[in-house]
């Protein structure tokens, strides 16, 4: 018995009837060998790991748009903190922890700069419906490694598609991904906004605070906690309590955060300079990297535009807007 056997073998003993066994897995697009030391999940968590799209996260904004600071979140640490949330309720559950953690890892590798106006400026300028979690498989799927692509599992493609919206994971690691990006994403959005001065944690409603807790550690603490005492057969719930207090925090942080003319002022003009770049590539296709111009051929250009520009961090974006439309100096 080889270290993966022994692995899946251990998996059989130890985990839920509920859990995604790594030797039951669907399968990969093409197929391959199979590890001596890996099982399939644990090698698709290193492939997301060791990918262009992963390293690029840490410069593509969360929630505040190219923040001045050192410790507000990015992309990057966004997927950290929901890998770590979502690796606890998975070895509580005695889920699937590699499954779940390649899942976490790899959902947002479709995201676009400037976090959810990037995305909803390329809907607007391609006359597409774009979405970051279709973008995340299409990425693992078409663009990685040249065109050739990571060749994930199906469960873990599956639980990019369906972190966010929509119908579920049909695995319950992937249901707790999208718990735990919840949980993640609302709590360290209030940990950015006090440290931003948009609100203080004596501003949260008492009646939310007096169920889920009075600082950050606590509110992640009775959330992970609901989650892992209430659900059963596989499906991820929180006890009534919890869940009322939690859609009530979330509506909180639309109206005070999410949607604070403060926070957001300068998004018009990241919806401008997507727009720009766009339009400007849309007229000059022979700008567009080599493997781009391929996808233009294959599959269109509003396909490849996508593609290129969802990829830029904010920082390349800016750059490459400044490049086409801000005037240098003259040089002789």
């Amino acid at each position: 018995m080889n270290i993966r056997e022994y692995i899946e073998d251990t998996e059989r003993k130890l985990l839920s009837p509920f859990a995604t066994l790594s030797a039951d897995s669907r399968g990969r697009r093409s197929p391959e060998a199979e590890s001596d030391m890996r099982t399939c999940f644990m090698r698709d968590r290193d492939r997301i790991l060791h990918s262009n799209a992963f390293r690029r996260l840490k410069h593509k904004t969360q929630v505040f748009l190219s923040p001045e600071g050192d410790h507000y979140r990015t992309r990057l640490t966004h997927t950290l903190e929901v890998s770590q949330i979502a690796r606890t309720i998975a070895r509580a559950l005695r889920l699937n922890e590699d499954l779940t953690e390649a899942i976490a890892l790899g959902h947002d590798l479709g995201h676009t700069p400037f976090g959810h106006e990037g995305e909803r400026a390329l809907s607007v300028v391609s006359g597409t419906e774009f979405k970051h979690y279709r973008q995340s498989v299409r990425v693992a799927e078409c663009i990685e490694k040249d065109g050739r692509g990571l060749n994930l599992s199906h469960e873990v493609l599956d639980g990019f598609l369906h972190h966010t919206e929509g119908e579920e994971a049909y695995t319950a690691e992937g249901r707790t991904v999208r718990i735990a990006d919840r949980i993640a994403y609302i709590n360290h959005d209030i940990d950015d906004a006090i440290r931003a001065g948009l609100l203080s944690n004596e501003d949260i409603p008492t009646d939310i605070r007096s169920v889920l807790g009075n600082s950050h550690s606590q509110r992640i603490n009775t959330l992970i906690t609901s989650v892992t005492d209430n659900s059963a057969a596989g499906r991820l719930m929180m006890d009534p309590e919890v869940d009322a207090a939690f859609g009530k925090l979330h509506e909180f942080m639309f109206d005070c955060v999410y949607t604070n003319p403060v926070a957001k002022n300068e998004e018009k003009k990241a919806t401008a300079l997507i727009a720009g770049i766009y339009d400007h590539l849309m007229k000059n296709p022979g700008k567009l990297p080599e493997k781009y111009i391929r996808i233009s051929e294959e599959e269109g250009m509003v396909t490849a535009l996508c593609d290129y520009i969802s990829g830029m961090t904010d920082r390349y974006a800016i750059q490459f807007y400044s490049d086409i439309y801000i005037p240098k100096g003259w040089m002789y």
